[in-house]
Parts: structure tokens; sequence; C-alpha cells
């Protein structure tokens, strides 16, 4: 049985298709009959706390804890756009929670899973507002906000994220070399899977001598996207919407 992993799905109401795909993949009997799905990151465009009673939150729920409920484990790792999802929402939606760095072995492999944010260290202005808002401090202070003021919240930090991306060069905000490799060798690891950057491939490089692999998880944007490991093969997969 194939492991799934899925990541930077983004998963809003201005985009219904994806969800649609998302909640038609989670159904599927690939999913049903696979060894454990992955989620790492981003599973939406904004999160705004466990608390929330938008109709999105009770439909991923709904998906991902029938999955669970069929005998898949789905482990979730928070990203940058859904830090705030904590434990009560997991506990309901039948996800168990991942620390960004975690390693599992997988088919026998072990395997270094990331969202992968921290590791695009050239872009000094979003690592400083990262390490601002994973401050319980900072996290705290917005969720005591009403549910509309965090709404408001939410969709400014979104145009301010689009005016960071449009004026940063893509190469600043792709991942620094040097810290993929340190990050794995502090876990030990010839195996790292991450998201984030929206770039799917498969990189095959040397680290200390021996043989290496990254591999980057697409987002669903315009498509979803899914990475299926199986034994030793490991594949990037395309799912068409409709």
């Amino acid at each position: 049985m194939a492991t799934l992993f899925i990541a930077d799905l983004h998963l809003d109401p201005a985009r219904p298709q994806i969800t649609d795909l998302f909640e038609r993949y989670l159904a599927s009997d690939e999913v049903r009959h696979a060894d454990a799905l992955y989620i790492l990151g981003d599973l939406v465009e904004a999160w705004i706390g466990d608390d929330d009673d938008a109709e999105l939150p009770a439909r991923i729920a709904a998906a991902t804890r029938t999955v669970r409920d069929a005998g898949v484990p789905v482990y979730f790792m928070v990203g940058n756009r859904d830090f705030l999802l904590g434990s009560a929402f997991a506990a309901g939606a039948g996800l168990t929670l991942l620390d960004d760095g975690t390693v599992h072995d997988i088919h026998g492999r072990r395997t270094l899973l990331m969202h992968g944010d921290v590791l695009c260290t050239d872009d000094l202005a979003y690592q400083a507002v990262r390490q601002q808002v994973r401050t319980p401090e900072w996290q705290a202070q917005i969720l005591a906000m009403p549910l509309q003021a965090r709404r408001a919240f939410a969709a400014k930090a979104r145009e301010d994220s689009k005016a960071h991306t449009g004026s940063t060069m893509e190469s600043i905000m792709d991942v620094n070399a040097d810290a993929v490799a340190e990050a794995m060798r502090k876990a030990d690891v010839t195996r790292l899977i991450h998201g984030h950057t929206h770039r799917p491939a498969i990189h095959r490089f040397e680290l200390d001598g021996k043989p290496a692999e990254r591999i980057v998880l697409g987002d669903w944007y315009e498509q979803g996207s899914v990475l299926v490991a199986d034994g030793d093969r490991v594949e990037l997969r395309g799912l068409a919407v409709g």
C-alpha cells in the first residue's frame, strides 16, 4: 500500500472546485486503501481559529475524519497559512498533529517532513514575520479577537503576502541549499519531503558523499497534486479538477 503526501491546497470559498476535488480525492479508493495520508501545511488559504463557524472547516473535518474512520492515519503539519490550527479541531477532524521537522519511517527509509518555509532563509522579511506570528503571545492576542475581526485581519494578511510575493525575486523565496543540507544533517536523513514553494520536483543530489533527495510537493491552485510513495518508488502526480 502507498503512503500519500499533499500540501499547499489553500482551500478557500473563492475556489469551490478545489474544495470539491479535495473531498473527492479523500473519498477515493487510493486514499481509503493507503498506509497513511500526510498533509504538510497550508491546507487552507487562511485559518482564523478552531472556533471558526464557517462552512469550509466543517467540510474539511468531515472529509479527513472519514478517512481516519476507515483506518487510514491522517497526519497534519501546520504551514504559514494555518499555523493557528490547534488540537481542538485536530481531534474532531481525526488528525494527528506533527511538529515541523518530524522524521518518520516511510517504507523503511527515514524521511524528514517539513512544511518548507523555514528553509527559505534568504527571504529575511518573511522570516521576521514568521518569528513574530509563531509566538504564543501574538497568537493569543489574535484568537481573542471576534471572528469577524479575525476574518478582516486574515484578508489583510493575504493581501500583504501577495504584495510581498509580487515584489520579491523568486530565487529569494525558494529554499536555501545550505539550510536544506543543515536540516537533513541534523535529522540524520537522506530524504526530505516538503511543500511551501509551489515548485513540485524530485531533486536528487549528494549529501556528504551519499545519494540524497529533496521532494517538493505541488500546490492545488489550478489542479490537485499528490506524492505517492510505494516501496522504493516515489511519484508526483497531478489531479484534474472536475
